[in-house]
């Protein structure tokens, strides 16, 4: 498995020993880990960089995204960039957890509905527990994909039912699975 690891570059020299903890722990799990971009730089090297250097930066960093399993974020510290890339990663249906160790959740994250984004707080001794079961969540949802054909009929109600209730169509077809079970239990 691949894993996108993203942070705050600022919040780095206050949490670097969590980012590094994170990272280890995904490896030790056999997780190959994109991380380099944030342990390895820092906030003035990005300020010297040219509009080109950004641009070919943006690049890779969507081909990280498009490439990886699943995003990891620690977000103990905010940072506009790291919510950008999460909102990247949903739109390209990555799933991902978001942690943090102190204070209260990132508000913006906190009352998100999507169920591809998991928003866990974590101390030196939930760390492992929450991101086992994170990968194991990513597992079962990569084996359990499934593909059927629909008429166009279908597609098109399907297509208006999604905008509408502004949520992925599969989010809806699952949802409606969920409550017929709920009836029939």
């Amino acid at each position: 498995m691949h894993a996108y690891f993203t942070a705050s570059i600022v919040g780095k020299k206050y949490h670097l020993a969590n980012y590094l903890t994170i990272i280890n722990l995904l490896h030790s799990k056999g997780v190959t880990v994109v991380s380099d971009h944030i342990i390895k730089t820092n906030e003035s090297a990005i300020h010297m960089e040219t509009k080109e250097q950004r641009l070919k930066f943006h690049k890779q960093l969507e081909r990280w995204i498009n490439e990886a399993d699943f995003m990891i974020v620690e977000a103990t510290f905010p940072s506009i960039s790291v919510g950008y890339e999460i909102a990247l990663a949903l739109h390209k249906g990555k799933p991902i957890l978001v942690l943090y160790s102190q204070g209260d959740p990132p508000s913006l994250i906190n009352n998100n509905e999507e169920e591809r984004l998991v928003c866990e707080k974590y101390s030196p001794t939930t760390l492992e527990e929450t991101v086992t079961d994170f990968i194991h969540y990513v597992e079962g949802s990569i084996d359990t994909r499934f593909t059927f054909f629909i008429t166009s009929e279908i597609a098109s109600y399907l297509e208006k039912v999604a905008k509408k209730q502004n949520m992925p169509k599969s989010v809806y077809l699952r949802n409606l699975i969920l409550m017929d079970i709920k009836k029939t239990a």
